[in-house]
């Protein structure tokens, strides 16, 4: 049994916190987020790039452009948590939608599963989304237990392989479950063949497909999302803006 999570650190804690959800379906949704750390994608606009993005790794970001941006230290960015004490952080808020997102939280499912069980035993209106790359495919007691999967494949333009980046054997699930709902970050309207060649290769619903204007700040995603709004129209996707952004800018821990 695991009894420890490698999470995120925000201000030297572990990066857990409470805010409406500002993406997907459940835009809007009060929720507690708990980051993991670690990543099996490296998106070159990743905005938690501090998951990954570790010194010495030789994985390129938009962000290498600016000035004093540097890869982050693994001892800096990543603190092992037991079970209980994420579980004493989530007591302190009067919320019980869990988001477990990362970087790829379901590269450490043993550490999820310890958790689920122990504040279900504490309160079994805990409620569980994951917000996933796609690329790993869920053991039978995540199946079971998570209310909600948030599949995020990534396209070409996060500069991942297409071998890395899409695997038939969770695809196919995901694809398969009521539970799932798939999210894709565009960048432009050319983005939308390689989007609909997933979507029939996969045998995904379009009722459970949501676009995303890629974009970390106000400006860029002001560029973006009228005309991929038109798309969405058009084709009959799902449109999801990032609301996080509106209301705080691209902050951690909102």
């Amino acid at each position: 049994m695991s009894c420890t999570l490698k999470l995120a650190v925000l201000n030297g804690q572990p990066e857990i916190f409470h805010t409406l959800q500002g993406e997907g379906v459940s835009m809007g949704v009060p929720s507690i987020f708990i980051r993991s750390s670690l990543c099996n994608l490296h998106c070159t606009w990743c905005d938690t790039d501090y998951t990954w993005n570790w010194e010495g790794t030789p994985w390129t970001h938009e962000n290498d452009a600016l000035p004093g941006y540097k890869k982050f230290s693994k001892a800096d960015y990543i603190q092992e948590v037991s079970i209980e004490e994420v579980a004493n952080i989530l007591s302190h808020y009067p919320c019980k939608n869990v988001i477990l997102t990362g970087g790829e939280p379901l590269l450490q499912q043993a550490g999820w599963e310890d958790l689920i069980t122990h504040l279900r035993n504490i309160d079994p209106d805990y409620r569980f989304e994951v917000e996933t790359n796609g690329t790993q495919l869920p053991n039978s007691f995540l199946q079971e237990a998570i209310d909600q999967w948030n599949v995020s494949p990534k396209l070409s333009n996060s500069g991942n392989a297409e071998n890395l980046r899409l695997n038939e054997a969770s695809l196919a699930y995901f694809a398969s479950s009521p539970k799932a709902w798939f999210k894709f970050v565009v960048q432009n309207e050319q983005d939308l063949e390689e989007i609909q060649e997933i979507e029939k290769r996969f045998s995904i619903p379009r009722s459970r497909i949501l676009l995303m204007p890629e974009g970390r700040d106000e400006e860029t995603l002001n560029q973006r999302r009228l005309w991929l709004a038109d798309l969405c129209r058009d084709h009959g996707y799902r449109f999801s803006d990032r609301l996080h952004i509106q209301l705080w800018g691209s902050k951690r821990g909102v």
